[in-house]
């Protein structure tokens, strides 16, 4: 999950900085008297007017120019827009100012020498540098802290990688080693028995550590349906008319790795195996 969801938080948090310490840095530059008269009419349209297109550049900045330059690393892209900016801020705020609340209470907002196109433009540039820098290091915080989220996220992948194969490493290991303390048990006193432990545990090593290749041997692969097979004989005992026979050069020739295996498994699951009469092949 993100961990800043909810950006609406953190965007109200800042924009009450900011106000705050706009409202105080007028407040100390000007007179409470021309301080106050900014919340007057009608000067609080313009109060209005400029944050109003602060927010607009700033959350243009936000939500479509950082995401589609800053964090594909289009960095050149990022200046030209931000040039764009500029030029959309001054000519936002001059619409707004000198012409729509012009035209409601008949007053400029800029004197008539300061509304030239130039000097218009870079007044404007301050606020909207500060609309792009506030904006800018915010989506560069979110972006910080999302990064060493994933980043954690992927070390607990790993770590959790890691765990299920040492599991899976674990697991045969001890069963490996049962067997084989079962066999050294029962060697002297039932020979048969620990033989058939230790054809089971030739057949699971094979599974579990050799056949996980593409390919395998023809002469591994047959032996492992003839132990396969064998222990299907000691399942059914005296029910299974089953005949089994290899014909042909069995050597090395390469073949994919527990192919034969599903067809016999099919002819247990689905194949008539107590017929003595009609016994099946294989």
């Amino acid at each position: 999950m993100h961990a800043f969801k909810n950006h609406w938080k953190y965007h109200a948090a800042l924009f009450a900085v900011i106000v705050f310490m706009d409202m105080f840095g007028a407040y100390v530059l000007n007179a409470p008297n021309d301080f106050l008269q900014r919340f007057q009419y009608p000067y609080f349209f313009y109060l209005i007017n400029y944050y109003l297109v602060f927010s607009l550049v700033y959350f243009l900045n936000f939500y479509l120019v950082c995401p589609r330059t800053i964090a594909r690393r289009k960095i050149l892209l990022f200046i030209v827009v931000v040039v764009v900016l500029y030029l959309v801020y001054a000519g936002t705020r001059f619409l707004l100012d000198e012409i729509l609340v012009y035209s409601m209470v008949g007053q400029h907002n800029y004197l008539e020498g300061s509304r030239s196109f130039g000097f218009y433009v870079m007044d404007n540039s301050y606020h909207v540098t500060k609309a792009l820098l506030f904006s800018t290091s915010l989506y560069l915080l979110f972006e910080f802290v999302t990064n060493n989220e994933r980043m954690y996220q992927m070390q607990i992948a790993h770590k959790k990688a890691e765990l299920s194969l040492l599991k899976t490493q674990l697991e045969p290991h001890f069963l490996f080693n049962t067997l084989n303390t079962f066999y050294a048990e029962l060697i002297d006193t039932r020979p048969e028995t620990a033989r058939d432990i230790q054809r089971l545990s030739k057949l699971l090593r094979y599974v579990t550590y050799e056949a996980d290749q593409e390919v395998m041997p023809l002469n591994k692969e047959i032996q492992f349906i003839t132990d396969y097979i064998y222990f299907q004989r000691k399942r059914f005992e005296d029910n299974l008319f089953f005949d089994y026979v290899v014909e042909g050069v069995v050597g090395h020739q390469p073949i994919p790795s527990l192919v034969l295996v599903h067809f016999v498994e099919n002819i247990f699951k689905h194949g008539i195996l107590n017929d003595r009469e009609y016994p099946a092949e294989l």
